[in-house]
Protein backbone atom coordinates (compact mmCIF):
# COMPACT_ATOMS: atom_id res chain seq x y z
CA UNK A 1 0.00 0.00 0.00
CA UNK A 2 1.11 3.42 -1.04
CA UNK A 3 1.48 6.13 1.76
CA UNK A 4 0.65 9.32 0.38
CA UNK A 5 2.21 12.96 1.92
CA UNK A 6 0.17 16.39 1.48
CA UNK A 7 2.25 19.00 0.17
CA UNK A 8 0.14 22.03 -0.31
CA UNK A 9 -2.98 23.04 -1.37
CA UNK A 10 -4.40 22.82 -4.78
CA UNK A 11 -5.02 27.21 -4.42
CA UNK A 12 -1.42 27.56 -3.57
CA UNK A 13 -0.24 26.41 -7.19
CA UNK A 14 -1.15 29.33 -9.66
CA UNK A 15 -2.96 28.26 -12.64
CA UNK A 16 -0.57 28.01 -15.42
CA UNK A 17 2.23 27.87 -13.25
CA UNK A 18 4.29 26.05 -10.70
CA UNK A 19 5.00 25.75 -6.82
CA UNK A 20 8.31 23.72 -5.86
CA UNK A 21 8.86 20.91 -3.02
CA UNK A 22 11.87 20.38 -1.19
CA UNK A 23 13.09 17.19 -0.37
CA UNK A 24 16.00 16.19 2.16
CA UNK A 25 17.86 14.21 -0.90
CA UNK A 26 17.77 14.97 -4.42
CA UNK A 27 16.63 18.08 -6.80
CA UNK A 28 13.42 19.55 -5.52
CA UNK A 29 9.75 18.49 -7.21
CA UNK A 30 7.97 20.48 -9.36
CA UNK A 31 4.07 20.71 -9.34
CA UNK A 32 2.49 21.57 -12.14
CA UNK A 33 -1.18 23.42 -12.60
CA UNK A 34 -2.94 23.54 -15.82
CA UNK A 35 -5.48 26.16 -17.45
CA UNK A 36 -8.07 23.67 -16.49
CA UNK A 37 -6.78 22.24 -13.01
CA UNK A 38 -4.83 19.15 -13.96
CA UNK A 39 -2.14 18.38 -11.45
CA UNK A 40 1.75 17.12 -12.67
CA UNK A 41 5.12 16.57 -10.37
CA UNK A 42 7.98 16.28 -12.36
CA UNK A 43 11.25 16.75 -11.21
CA UNK A 44 12.60 20.10 -11.30
CA UNK A 45 15.42 19.41 -13.42
CA UNK A 46 15.36 19.83 -17.55
CA UNK A 47 16.85 16.89 -19.19
CA UNK A 48 19.03 18.88 -21.52
CA UNK A 49 21.40 21.05 -18.76
CA UNK A 50 19.65 21.11 -15.35
CA UNK A 51 17.13 24.12 -15.40
CA UNK A 52 14.48 24.86 -13.27
CA UNK A 53 11.45 23.86 -14.94
CA UNK A 54 9.19 25.29 -12.10
CA UNK A 55 10.15 28.48 -13.60
CA UNK A 56 9.21 27.22 -17.22
CA UNK A 57 5.76 28.55 -18.93
CA UNK A 58 3.48 26.14 -18.61
CA UNK A 59 0.95 26.08 -22.04
CA UNK A 60 -1.12 22.85 -22.64
CA UNK A 61 0.24 19.77 -20.63
CA UNK A 62 3.86 20.96 -21.48
CA UNK A 63 6.31 23.44 -19.96
CA UNK A 64 8.90 25.36 -21.75
CA UNK A 65 12.24 25.24 -19.82
CA UNK A 66 13.15 28.71 -19.21
CA UNK A 67 16.61 28.05 -19.81
CA UNK A 68 16.76 27.31 -23.73
CA UNK A 69 12.95 26.66 -24.25
CA UNK A 70 13.17 23.00 -24.64
CA UNK A 71 9.61 21.30 -23.88
CA UNK A 72 8.97 19.19 -21.48
CA UNK A 73 5.37 16.86 -21.63
CA UNK A 74 3.65 17.12 -18.07
CA UNK A 75 2.06 13.64 -18.39
CA UNK A 76 5.54 12.00 -18.71
CA UNK A 77 8.28 14.50 -18.35
CA UNK A 78 10.07 13.47 -21.89
CA UNK A 79 11.05 16.00 -24.06
CA UNK A 80 8.78 16.71 -27.39
CA UNK A 81 11.01 16.07 -30.62
CA UNK A 82 13.54 17.00 -32.12
CA UNK A 83 14.84 17.12 -28.48
CA UNK A 84 15.07 13.97 -26.85
CA UNK A 85 15.35 13.25 -22.92
CA UNK A 86 13.11 13.04 -20.17
CA UNK A 87 13.01 14.28 -16.53
CA UNK A 88 11.53 12.12 -13.23
CA UNK A 89 7.91 12.28 -12.94
CA UNK A 90 5.48 11.73 -9.73
CA UNK A 91 2.09 10.61 -9.03
CA UNK A 92 -0.31 12.76 -7.87
CA UNK A 93 -3.48 12.71 -6.24
CA UNK A 94 -5.99 15.89 -5.65
CA UNK A 95 -7.90 15.32 -2.46
CA UNK A 96 -10.11 18.00 -1.13
CA UNK A 97 -8.55 20.77 -2.62
CA UNK A 98 -5.39 18.88 -1.26
CA UNK A 99 -2.06 17.86 -3.45
CA UNK A 100 -0.42 14.97 -2.30
CA UNK A 101 2.41 12.95 -3.55
CA UNK A 102 3.17 9.11 -3.39
CA UNK A 103 6.02 8.83 -0.66
CA UNK A 104 7.80 6.51 -1.98
CA UNK A 105 8.81 7.91 -5.07
CA UNK A 106 9.65 11.60 -2.71
CA UNK A 107 12.18 9.09 -1.12
CA UNK A 108 13.64 7.01 -4.02
CA UNK A 109 13.26 9.04 -7.67
CA UNK A 110 16.14 11.42 -8.85
CA UNK A 111 17.92 10.89 -5.39
CA UNK A 112 21.06 9.81 -6.75
CA UNK A 113 21.60 13.11 -9.15
CA UNK A 114 24.43 15.60 -8.39
CA UNK A 115 22.84 18.96 -7.86
CA UNK A 116 23.30 21.57 -11.03
CA UNK A 117 25.89 23.57 -10.99
CA UNK A 118 27.38 26.96 -13.10
CA UNK A 119 29.66 25.90 -15.95
CA UNK A 120 33.56 24.91 -15.13
CA UNK A 121 36.01 27.18 -14.03
CA UNK A 122 39.32 26.06 -15.87
CA UNK A 123 41.99 28.67 -14.60
CA UNK A 124 42.46 30.22 -11.26
CA UNK A 125 42.56 34.02 -10.67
Amino acid sequence: MSEWKTVCRLEEIPQLGARRVQRPLGPQVAIFRTADDRIYALLDRCPHKGGPLSQGIVFGDSVACPLHNWTIRLDSGEAVAPDEGCTGKFSVRVEEGCVLLNQYELDTVGIGLLPVQAGPCTRAC
